[in-house]
């Protein structure tokens, strides 16, 4: 009898203002787990970025298979952040091959409209090393998503705030405006509070 397949999900960017929430949906084998281990995955917010970009290297390699899903910042602010950040998940989960028996997800939501099994884990990216992959893959893999369109929007240290809202971020907002990448569902974001006369990419 074949071995059950378990995909560890896990999503970055839910609280970022700016770009898309991006979700990594890993498949790993058992034979996988003691050299992950030894190499020190665990929860991508527990990591530097040096490690991180190391050990993105190593979840393909040792992966079954992995996985991305993105919902777009139009998503996000048609659906709402969460429902947003279910549907990136999902995405990615779709995308596997072969398909899991088992999805662990990290956090206490269930996944909607998910044709698998699955099981919703407080904290899994620091207790299941499939999830601590999948939150490794999908934060490296956002990240440097932002620095690439940090080029085209110079003006909000995007390359340093990856999108969230830091101090800088946010005066650049009431300076500059939002743009086409910015999220207007969220407050620091909503045009009624910005210069109206600087705004940006408004009509994209």
């Amino acid at each position: 009898m074949a071995a059950e397949l378990i995909a560890g999900v896990d999503e970055v960017g839910r609280g970022a203002l700016f770009g898309p929430v991006v979700a990594a949906a890993v498949i790993l084998p058992e034979s996988a787990a003691a050299e992950l281990a030894a190499l020190g995955v665990t929860d991508s917010k527990l990591l530097s970025p040096v490690q991180r970009d190391r050990l993105v290297e190593q979840v393909p390699r040792l992966a079954m298979d992995c996985r991305i899903g993105v919902a777009s910042v139009r998503e996000i602010d048609r659906l709402n952040i969460l429902q947003a950040s279910l549907l990136a998940m999902r995405r990615a989960i779709a995308r596997l091959s072969p398909q899991p028996d088992l999805c662990l997800v990290d956090g206490n939501q269930r996944i909607p409209g998910l044709p698998i099994p699955q099981q919703p884990i407080i904290k899994g990216d620091q207790t299941c090393l499939a999830i601590a992959a999948a939150s490794i893959l999908a934060k490296v893999w956002r990240d440097r998503l932002i620095v690439r369109l940090s080029a085209r929007y110079p003006h909000y240290d995007l390359a340093t705030n990856k999108g969230y809202g830091t101090a800088a971020h946010r005066l650049a907002l009431q300076t500059y405006g939002c743009t086409s990448q910015h999220r207007r569902s969220f407050k620091p974001c909503q045009l009624d509070a910005l210069p109206v006369q600087q705004r940006l990419d408004v009509g994209s």
